[in-house]
């Protein structure tokens, strides 16, 4: 895969997974005051992680053509690690 088009998928799967958290948050407004809590909390985590994906993704933007290659498993092992965070907070609000 191409830096631009791994680039571009990147950005779709971000805006995708941070659609997919702010309906979690709207979930969560409707839930127990006690789940709220907990739940808040693993939305701070997924923001956080977010945050990391974000900085991967502008280190990797850039990045001489030469170099983004050696960035682009961080930027991926971040994505999955806040996918992983994402479904593990989803199945505990079920």
């Amino acid at each position: 895969m191409d830096r631009k088009v791994f680039i571009d998928t990147l950005i779709t799967q971000l805006r995708k997974l941070d659609a997919e958290i702010d309906k979690f948050e709207a979930r969560l407004q409707k839930a127990e005051s006690d789940a709220k809590a907990a739940c808040r909390e693993q939305i701070q985590e997924l923001r956080s992680k977010k945050a990391v994906v974000q900085d991967r993704l502008d280190e990797i933007m850039q990045a001489s053509e030469e170099a983004w290659g050696e960035l682009k498993s961080g930027a991926e092992e971040a994505f999955d690690d806040m996918k992983k965070a994402f479904q593990s907070a989803l199945s505990k609000f079920k």
